[in-house]
């Protein structure tokens, strides 16, 4: 028995088994595309599934750091790579969203997979959409990755129905 399986315990187990249940939906939303279709913007909101995937890397990638080293993690965030993120810009490509991804899960699921302190805490940075003063563990920085993981599965799930009819779910 590794170290690894040894110190995974049940919640570690859990957490992941989530974050994966809603990365499949989110990937699965995408397969067959055309790096065209990823970039269209059907409805209203202007989102679109290729900048879905980005989005949903770029928050993981960032959740992913904050939890490994804190504040000064998220001290280089801006506005305006927040916006940029939900759009595939021209030379992007689906599969090299897909890929990059895939490289942001795979840190996730290492870091949850080691047994890392789920109680570990950190102040979040200051910034208007945060509490002052609060702090997350890395527990609740999961469980924000997974919320937020599912809400743009579901997002993306809408788009792809608008496209051309298909569904991940029902």
């Amino acid at each position: 028995m590794t170290t690894t399986e040894q110190t995974l315990t049940g919640e570690h187990t859990e957490l992941l088994e989530a974050l994966d249940k809603h990365r499949h939906f989110l990937r699965y939303t995408v397969q067959g595309l055309t790096d065209e279709q990823a970039a269209l913007t059907p409805t209203a909101s202007q989102l679109c599934l290729g900048g879905l995937i980005k989005h949903v890397t770029r928050a993981e990638s960032g959740w992913y750091d904050f939890a490994v080293a804190g504040p000064e993690a998220h001290s280089g965030q801006d506005i305006e790579g927040h916006i940029a993120s939900f759009r595939m810009e021209p030379g992007e490509t689906l599969a090299g969203l897909l890929a990059a991804y895939e490289e942001a899960a795979r840190r996730t699921d290492e870091l949850v997979a080691s047994g890392v302190d789920l109680d570990k805490s950190w102040p979040l940075p200051e910034a208007p959409w945060f509490k002052p003063g609060a702090s997350w563990s890395i527990r609740r920085v999961l469980m924000h990755v997974i919320a937020e993981t599912a809400q743009h599965a579901g997002h993306a799930d809408i788009i792809r129905e608008t496209i051309d009819g298909q569904k991940s779910m029902g």
